[in-house]
């Protein structure tokens, strides 16, 4: 049954936001490119030997406050077909088609104020007008600065000294570097090279590096990528409903939701990780699974992002399939199962650390290497198969294969790398091999999510890159 909209005054707002730029910036309207829609999710699938069908969809019109949101028809998904799946029941449900987002556009510009005073006295003793960054002119009666004391850039002397106090608080060191801030292995094999580890945790000056106790943080993390990992036979041992291709799906539409609404990395591998947990001990519906995914990713939305969409905003996406209220329920199951214990070691947080290593000592980052780094780790996880491979295996294993299909004639392994990573090139072999044939895939897959975002020229076309058929075995000699 199509269930009707029931948008609350917040999400009628939200929505209004975003559809605002379109009004307000309508001299830009040509400037701007505009976002394909969600692909359209069938909601019948048919049977392994035969091909697969489109149902009708029912015109659907949501009430908005000002303006209707955008009607989705049958005959704007005609052309989109979803070729059948293996091992999947006739006439069953998966997902409902995904409604596609209002364009955004970026907010204009604010205009700043500075307050204009001598730099001998304080601000509230200074002439109470200011001057707008337009050349405008406007008074400040009412407004009332603390008494701070103002320092010129030009008074060298004053700057360094804070920066002395600064860094000895902060125990930060530009010229001396505190003893054991390197990692330490208990046997480190020496290579048969005598090649030259990098440091890479020698900037002190930067306080999101963390460079004094980087290392700490990455030994506590492979040891809890351990406890935190989910079950790697779920779907043969506790889920009877769905089979590995539906999960696929519903990870390529969350890589797609993830887009839309502008979320960070984290927020998708962290969702990813919640649903694989959450099926490893819950026996889902496969109607269901959509509600799980979309809960997942707003339990990560909340722990990662800055600004996480609202409930109401994930009901959208999926066209009004789930009420709020079984959202928020499905939210709840899940916190309950997980036991509230949200932070995860994923993929991306040893690719951090990892394509540093890769980078080397290179004043330039390669912006190819990183994209490419990313685009086969996400490529990941569409595969059930690669859950038996630990978190951090799966990231050393995307570095080898993304410097071996930019550099075929190089090794990919260095001492550097294996220092960091603490894994050799033989640890990396069956794991290089599965990650190989995905990207070897062909490009008109049925899960075209994440070809077609690293597609663009933010990431470089990563995904047109060519990959080798084969690589070499001497690769993973130690």
């Amino acid at each position: 049954m199509h269930r009707g909209s029931s948008f609350c005054s917040s999400t009628t707002s939200s929505m209004a936001k975003r559809r605002a730029s379109n009004s307000e910036n309508s001299n830009n309207v040509g400037k701007i490119k505009k976002r394909p829609p969600l692909t359209n999710l069938t909601n019948h699938i048919a049977s392994r030997n035969s091909s697969s069908t489109l149902v009708p969809c029912v015109t659907k019109v949501s009430k908005a406050k000002k303006e209707p949101l955008p009607c989705t028809t049958s005959s704007a998904i005609s052309s989109n077909k979803l070729p059948s799946l293996t091992n999947v029941k006739s006439t069953t449900t998966i997902f409902p088609k995904a409604t596609p987002l209002p364009q955004r556009v970026e907010d204009p510009p604010t205009v700043t104020t500075v307050s204009i005073s001598s730099m001998d006295i304080s601000p509230t003793k200074s002439d109470e007008i200011s001057v707008s960054m337009d050349g405008s002119m406007s008074s400040c009666h009412s407004f009332k600065s603390p008494e701070i004391e103002y320092l010129d850039n030009t008074d060298v002397s004053t700057v360094d000294s804070i920066e002395r106090k600064t860094f000895t608080n902060l125990n930060i060191s530009d010229t001396t570097e505190p003893t054991g801030n390197k990692c330490s292995r208990d046997i480190l094999v020496e290579l048969e090279k005598e090649e030259k580890i990098i440091n890479v945790d020698n900037n002190y000056k930067d306080p999101q590096l963390c460079a004094t106790f980087a290392c700490d943080i990455y030994k506590h993390l492979r040891a809890t990528e351990v406890k935190k990992r989910p079950s790697t036979d779920f779907m043969e041992k506790i889920q009877k409903d769905m089979n590995p291709s539906m999960r696929a799906i519903l990870i390529d539409w969350l890589v797609e939701v993830a887009e839309e609404y502008r979320l960070v990395p984290d927020t998708l591998y962290l969702t990813v990780n919640y649903v694989d947990r959450y099926l490893s001990g819950n026996v889902m519906n496969r109607q269901r699974l959509q509600l799980l995914g979309v809960a997942s990713m707003m339990i990560a939305s909340k722990y990662e992002e800055i600004c996480a969409p609202m409930v109401e905003e994930f009901c959208y996406i999926t066209d009004n399939t789930y009420f709020k209220e079984e959202v928020l329920e499905m939210e709840s199951a899940v916190l309950n199962f997980l036991k509230f214990e949200m932070t995860a070691p994923t993929i991306k947080c040893f690719l951090r650390r990892f394509i540093r290593a890769a980078q080397g000592a290179t004043e330039a980052p390669s912006l190819q290497l990183e994209c490419l780094t990313n685009y086969i780790a996400e490529l990941s996880l569409l595969e059930y198969n690669m859950l038996c491979y630990a978190p951090s295996l799966i990231a050393a294993s995307a570095i080898f294969l993304a410097k071996f299909i930019l550099f075929p004639s190089m090794k990919p392994w260095n001492s550097t790398l294996q220092h960091y990573t603490l894994y050799h090139p033989s640890d990396l072999c069956d794991c290089v091999m599965d990650l190989h044939r995905l990207c070897c895939g062909s490009p008109n897959s049925n899960l075209p999510a994440i070809r077609e975002k690293y597609n663009q020229h933010k990431y470089k076309y990563v995904a047109k890159k060519h990959c080798p058929p084969s690589i070499p075995p001497e690769f993973f000699q130690n």
